[in-house]
């Protein structure tokens, strides 16, 4: 199993900025981070600087994003830019393949498909017009890069990423984009997956593993989280620190949770006997 980005480290060689997201605890406590396995899980509060991280490790490698627009060109993301660009990533060999997502960007990418694949029939049309009483191979000749380009997203996402419910066409995506050799930094990608979804997630997950597939995520799950063999770091606390599965609050908390409900929804609410 190869491992394509090796290290992240923070260069420190000037003082660092007192603006965001260089004031992110996690950020300002940075040194080195060593990838030493296929899958790293981030695990963290809201706001703990996990989404952050990632969101610069995405610039930094240049990665194709899954989302509106790419992450070296969102505005959205741009105080993100300073901190790519101090970030050094030392890689084994570095993949052009995969993708960076969001899961709260799922829709304006299925928003931009869309739009795409409507300029395309577009076109399509304007040749008709423009072609008419001309041969047809006149015809088929000007609407051949124009076909290809509306050929490609339908023959990936089939009905269209919005025709299906938001689980699904998350499943769509990660069944069409997942390809051998790649690396993938994905926020949260559980958002929109069942429990079930999940479990198929993470199969879909260790078969790209077997085919040199790295990841790095962020996320809540303890269904995610509980990949063998990935290095867990929470985020918690200011500074990245690696975890045992059963050491994290996520599991141990969802599991005292489910063994006992009542308990909690006791201390909880006002539940009427």
């Amino acid at each position: 199993m190869t491992i394509h980005l090796r290290t992240i480290t923070l260069d420190r060689k000037l003082p660092l900025p007192t603006v965001f997201p260089f004031t992110v605890p996690l950020i300002a406590n940075l040194a080195t981070l060593e990838v030493t396995t296929p899958v790293t899980l981030f695990v963290g509060e809201n706001g703990s600087g996990k989404s952050t991280l990632l969101e610069a490790i995405a610039i930094a490698a240049r990665m194709i994003t899954v989302g509106s627009n790419d992450a070296h060109k969102d505005d959205t993301l741009l105080p993100l830019r300073a901190l790519a660009d101090r970030l050094k990533l030392s890689w084994h060999k570095q993949t052009r393949r995969g993708f960076f997502m969001r899961a709260e960007d799922f829709f304006g990418f299925a928003k931009r498909i869309s739009q795409m694949q409507q300029e395309m029939r577009d076109e399509l049309q304007a040749v008709d017009r423009e072609y008419m009483g001309r041969s047809e191979t006149a015809k088929a000749l000007a609407k051949m890069s124009h076909a290809g380009q509306l050929h490609a997203p339908q023959q990936s996402y089939a009905e269209g990423l919005d025709s299906a419910s938001h689980g699904e066409s998350f499943f769509a995506l990660f069944r069409s984009r997942f390809v051998p050799e790649g690396l993938y930094v994905l926020d949260e990608p559980e958002a929109p997956l069942s429990p079930s979804r999940q479990l198929a997630f993470l199969a879909m997950l260790h078969e790209m593993v077997g085919q040199n597939a790295q990841f790095l995520i962020a996320t809540h799950s303890p269904i995610l989280l509980a990949y063998p063999h990935a290095a867990i770091y929470s985020c918690d606390g200011g500074a990245l620190q690696q975890m045992k599965y059963d050491e994290l609050e996520h599991v141990t908390l969802t599991r005292d949770f489910l063994n006992n409900p009542a308990a909690y929804l006791r201390q909880l609410l006002v539940v009427d006997s």
